[in-house]
C-alpha cells in the first residue's frame, strides 16, 4: 500500500503551505543532522527555534494548491487517523505505557497505535487510528479518556500541523502509519459517515442561515472557532507572510501610513480605502479576513467588518480582470518579502492605484533587504559594538579579514572546483555615512596576525639595515626566511606584492584601504590591479614577473589576496567603470551604509575591550587550526537551493545581468557559509542559512543597484536603469495571455520582440504556463489530420500555472 504525507520539509518554511509527498521522502528530513541539531537547541531552552522545525498535517495527505486551509482540505484524502498532543510532561511516561496497553487490549482500540514521538519539547505525540464512525473530537475525547490525559480540543482542527522531530525522538512506528487506506476499508468508513448525515471525512452539512457562512463541522463547533459571521477562523494557515505584506503595502498606496486605521470612526473606511487600492485582487476573501484579524484585530472581531469584506468581494472580486500596473508591482514585491528571492527591493508603486490614490513618495525610496534578526554566534560577536545602523555593513567587512587567517585550506563547490577563502568586500556609501564603521571589528580579528607582522617587520628591517650597513664589497647575510608578512601597505608596489605573496608560504596577504583608489600603487603596466583582483577569486591562478637585474624580483605565484576597502558611492562607480564587464564587479562583494534622518541621533559605538578579545580568541583559532580540504554538507546543500532560486529568478526576470552576477554571488555567499562553519568548530548553526541567504541577496542589489544598470549599458542590452531591478515578465501577463500580449510585455520592460518564442517554450519547459493550442489543433500543435500542418506558438495561447492573481500554484497538477 502507499503511503503519502501532507508536509512541509522546509526548515522555517511557510505555514500555511504543504505538498504531498512519499513516507520515504519524510524518513530523509527527519534524518538530516541539521534536524537533530535543531532539535537539540529547542530542548535546551531556545523556544524560539521551534517555528523553524518543518511540519506535517495530522488528518489530510492533500491540500488542493498545497495550501494547508480547511476549506482546501481533499475530503478523498482523509487518513482515518489523528494525534493526541501530550502537553504536559508528567503524563508522558505514563502516556506511552498506557497507549502500549490500550493497543493490545480487547476494546476498541486494540491495534489502533500508528506511532509514538516525542515533541519538540520532549512531550508526546500519539497517532492512532479512529475508529469507524467516529469524528475527530469524538476520538480525541473517547482516547483522551481511556489514556488518562487531559483533552485538547486544539487538535482537532482538519487541517491540523505539528513540528516534526528527528529520527531519535521516534518511539514507535506502525507499518500502517500515514497508510492509503484499501478501497474496501475507505468505502466502509465513508459510508459510516454518510450514514451519520456528515461529509465522506467526517465534516457537517454546510448551513445557509447567512451568505457568509461556510460549511460547519460538528465536532469542532465550539464558538472559539468562529467569526462573529460565523467563518471558521484559519488564521494560521492563510494570513501567510506575502499576505501581511501586502497588507501593509497597500495601505501605503492608500495613503494609510501614518494614519492610525484601528481608530475609531476611521477603520470601516480604512479598510474599504486599502480594499480598493488593491488588496482585494492578490488575495481571496477568507485570506483577508485572516489578515484584518492581526492588523485589525477589534475591527475584525465586529460584523460591520466582516459583511463589508463580503459584501466587497461579492460586489468587486471578479479575478479575470487584469492587475493595473501598481497592483502587479505590489504584489511582486510582497511575494519577494515573503520567499526571500534573490533580490529584495523595498518598493511601492508610484503610480496612482486602482481608485486614483497616489502612494506616499516616501515609499519610493530603495532599501536593500532587511537583515535577519537570528545571526550566527560569531557574526552577533562581532556585531554586538556596532550601531544598528551600521551593522549590515559590518556583517559584510568581517569576512575577508576572518578568511585571511585561513592557510592551505579550500572548500569544494558545487560545481566540484576547489575553492580557498578569497573574499573581498567594497563599501560604497555617501560622504559623511560612518564607512570608518567596519574598521574596529577589522582591527580586533586582525590582532593576532598584526602581531605577528610586526616581528617578521622588524626582522627584515634589521636585515636591510646590516646590509647597507656592510656595503657593495663585503660579505652579505641573506634575506631572512619564514618572513611571512600578511598585511601589505595600501602603497605596496606590484614587485613587492610579488615578493611578499612568495614569501607568505600560501597564506592570505591581507589589506584595509580607506579609498579604493589606493590600489592603483599596484596598477604598475595597464591597470595590473584588476587582473589580481580576478586572479585571486579564481583557484589554481597563476601571477608574477620576469627581470633581467640580479637584485629584481623574479618570481611566480598563486596570488591569495583577501582585503577591504572603503569609498563613497560615485568615486566607486567611477573607478570600476572601465571594467563593469571585465569581472572584477563579479567577484567583490559589495555592501552600503543607508542614509539617515537629517538631524538624526549620532550612533554610539561599544567598547571592545578584554572580554570581548575572549570571546573571539576560540573562533580566530579555530579557522588557524584548519587545513585540507573541508567539506560542509550544508553549506553545499545551502549553495545548491540558493543556485535554483537564482535561475529561477533569471528565467522570470529575463535579466542577465543579474544572471551573470549570480554565478560568482553564489559562490562568495558558499565560502561565507564555509568561513562560519569552521570558526565554529566545524559545527553548523541554523542561523548560517538565513544569513547566507540575507548576505547573497544584499550582494547582489548593492550589485545591481550601484552597477546594473552601467553593466547593461555596456553589454548594449538596451536596459538604461536599474533603479527597480530586474523585473519578473510573467507577473505582468494577465492568467491567461496570447502571443501578441507577451512580445507588447517585452517591450514595455525594454526587451525587443525577438526572443518571446524562445522565452515561451523555457516558460513550458519549465512548467510556468502550459499552452493552449488553437482551434483544431491538439496540444502539441497538430491538427491531427493526416498530412497536417503545424501551428506556429505565435497562434496559441498561454495559461499561467504559477504567479497567478488568485495566487494559486497549479504546477503540482501539470507536471
Amino acid at each position: 500500500m502507499e503511503h503519502i504525507i501532507a508536509y512541509n520539509p522546509y526548515k522555517n518554511g511557510n505555514k500555511g503551505s504543504v505538498s504531498s509527498q512519499p513516507l520515504s521522502v519524510y524518513d530523509k528530513t527527519i534524518a538530516y543532522p541539521w534536524m537533530a541539531d535543531l532539535v537539540a537547541a529547542i530542548r535546551g531552552g531556545n523556544d524560539e527555534l521551534k517555528k523553524q522545525l518543518p511540519f506535517r498535517c495530522a488528518h489530510y495527505y492533500q491540500f488542493r494548491d498545497n495550501r494547508r486551509s480547511q476549506k482546501n482540505a481533499v475530503p478523498e484524502s482523509f487518513l482515518f487517523q489523528t494525534t493526541i498532543d501530550v502537553d504536559d510532561k508528567e503524563y508522558v511516561d505514563k502516556a506511552i505505557e498506557k497507549a502500549r496497553e490500550l493497543n493490545c487490549s480487547d476494546t476498541i482500540w486494540k491495534g489502533a497505535l500508528l506511532h509514538l514521538e516525542y515533541s519538540a519539547r520532549k512531550k508526546l505525540h500519539i497517532d492512532i487510528r479512529m475508529p469507524v464512525g467516529m469524528t475527530i473530537e469524538e476520538t480525541q475525547r473517547a482516547y483522551c479518556e481511556a489514556l488518562g490525559v487531559p483533552y485538547d480540543e486544539s487538535c482537532i482542527t482538519p487541517e491540523r500541523m505539528l513540528f516534526i522531530t528527528d529520527k531519535e525522538s521516534e518511539i514507535y512506528r506502525s507499518p500502517h502509519w500515514y497508510e492509503v487506506l484499501p478501497q474496501e476499508e475507505l468505502k466502509k468508513r465513508r459510508q459510516a459517515y454518510l450514514d451519520r448525515g456528515l461529509t465522506i471525512d467526517g465534516k457537517g452539512v454546510a448551513v445557509s442561515s447567512g451568505s457568509a457562512i461556510q460549511p460547519a463541522q460538528p465536532c469542532d463547533s465550539n464558538a472559539a472557532h468562529l467569526s462573529p459571521a460565523g467563518t471558521p477562523q484559519d488564521a494560521v494557515a492563510v494570513a501567510t507572510g506575502k499576505n501581511l505584506a501586502a497588507f501593509d503595502l497597500f495601505r501605503n498606496a492608500a495613503g494609510l501610513k501614518d494614519v492610525d486605521i484601528n481608530s475609531q470612526g476611521s477603520r470601516h473606511s480604512s479598510l474599504l480605502a486599502i480594499m480598493s487600492a488593491g488588496a482585494s485582487r492578490v488575495m481571496p476573501e477568507e485570506e483577508l479576513k485572516a489578515v484584518v484579524a492581526q492588523k485589525m484585530p477589534a475591527f475584525s472581531q465586529e460584523r460591520d467588518c466582516q459583511q463589508l469584506i463580503h459584501d466587497f468581494y461579492a460586489k468587486y472580486g471578479d479575478s479575470s480582470k487584469p492587475m493595473s500596473q501598481a497592483v502587479i508591482r505590489i504584489n511582486a514585491q510582497a511575494e519577494k518579502s515573503s520567499q526571500k528571492d534573490a533580490v529584495s527591493f523595498k518598493t511601492v508603486s508610484s503610480e496612482g492605484s486602482e481608485d486614483g490614490t497616489d502612494s506616499n513618495a516616501e515609499d519610493d525610496k530603495i532599501a536593500p533587504p532587511p537583515m535577519p534578526q537570528h545571526l550566527p554566534k560569531l557574526v552577533e560577536l562581532l556585531l554586538s559594538k556596532t550601531p544598528d545602523v551600521y551593522k549590515p555593513a559590518v556583517a559584510h567587512a568581517i569576512f575577508p579579514p576572518l578568511a585571511t587567517h585561513l592557510c592551505k585550506t579550500t572548500f569544494k563547490y558545487i560545481d566540484n572546483v576547489e575553492h580557498e577563502a578569497t573574499l573581498m568586500c567594497c563599501l560604497l556609501a555617501g560622504t559623511g555615512a560612518g564607512k570608518n564603521c567596519v574598521q574596529m571589528p577589522i582591527n580586533m580579528i586582525m590582532e593576532d596576525i598584526r602581531q605577528r607582522d610586526r616581528e617578521n617587520l622588524n626582522r627584515e628591517k634589521e636585515w636591510k639595515d646590516e646590509v647597507t650597513r656592510k656595503g657593495a664589497n663585503k660579505d652579505k647575510r641573506k634575506r631572512p626566511e619564514n618572513l611571512i608578512i600578511q598585511e601589505i601597505d595600501a602603497d605596496m608596489t606590484n614587485p613587492a606584492f610579488v615578493m611578499r605573496t612568495a614569501e607568505a608560504q600560501e597564506h592570505f596577504l591581507y589589506t584595509s584601504l580607506n579609498e579604493i583608489d589606493q590600489f592603483d600603487a599596484l596598477k604598475g603596466q595597464g591597470n595590473q590591479q584588476f587582473k589580481i583582483m580576478c586572479l585571486a577569486f579564481d583557484p589554481g591562478n597563476q601571477y608574477g614577473q620576469t627581470r633581467v637585474g640580479t637584485s629584481s624580483v623574479t618570481e611566480r605565484i598563486t596570488i591569495r589576496f583577501n582585503w577591504n576597502a572603503s569609498t563613497t558611492v560615485q568615486l566607486g562607480q567611477r573607478y570600476f567603470s572601465k571594467v563593469l564587464t571585465d569581472g572584477p564587479i563579479s567577484r567583490i562583494n559589495f555592501c552600503t551604509i543607508p542614509e539617515r534622518e537629517i538631524g538624526a541621533e549620532m550612533p554610539v559605538y561599544g567598547e571592545y575591550d578584554d572580554a570581548f578579545r575572549e570571546a573571539l580568541r576560540p573562533y580566530i583559532e579555530n579557522l588557524c587550526k584548519a587545513s585540507g580540504r573541508i567539506d560542509c554538507a550544508e553549506a553545499f546543500a545551502l549553495a545548491e537551493k540558493l543556485k535554483e532560486e537564482n535561475a529561477d529568478f533569471s528565467r522570470m526576470s529575463q535579466n542577465r545581468v543579474f544572471e551573470n552576477l549570480s554565478f560568482r554571488g553564489n559562490v562568495i555567499a558558499f565560502l561565507k557559509a564555509c568561513v562560519l562553519y569552521v570558526a565554529n568548530g566545524c559545527k553548523w548553526e541554523p542561523e548560517i542559512e538565513e544569513f547566507i541567504r540575507w548576505s547573497e541577496s544584499y550582494d547582489l542589489w548593492c550589485k545591481m543597484i550601484f552597477f546594473g544598470a552601467g553593466i547593461a549599458k555596456a553589454n548594449e542590452t538596451g536596459e538604461k536603469s536599474s533603479k527597480r531591478g530586474p523585473a519578473n515578465l510573467l507577473q505582468q501577463l494577465p492568467d491567461t495571455f496570447t502571443y501578441a500580449q507577451a512580445e507588447m510585455v517585452r517591450q514595455q520592460n525594454e526587451f525587443g520582440k525577438k526572443g518571446t518564442a524562445m522565452m515561451l517554450r523555457n516558460w513550458v519547459n519549465r512548467h510556468y504556463i502550459e499552452k493552449i493550442p488553437p482551434k483544431g489543433a491538439n496540444a502539441d500543435g497538430a491538427d491531427g489530420k493526416q498530412g497536417g500542418k503545424v501551428f506556429s506558438i505565435q497562434l496559441f495561447s498561454f495559461k499561467k500555472l504559477l504567479y497567478r492573481s488568485d495566487g494559486l500554484d497549479l504546477r503540482v497538477f501539470n507536471v
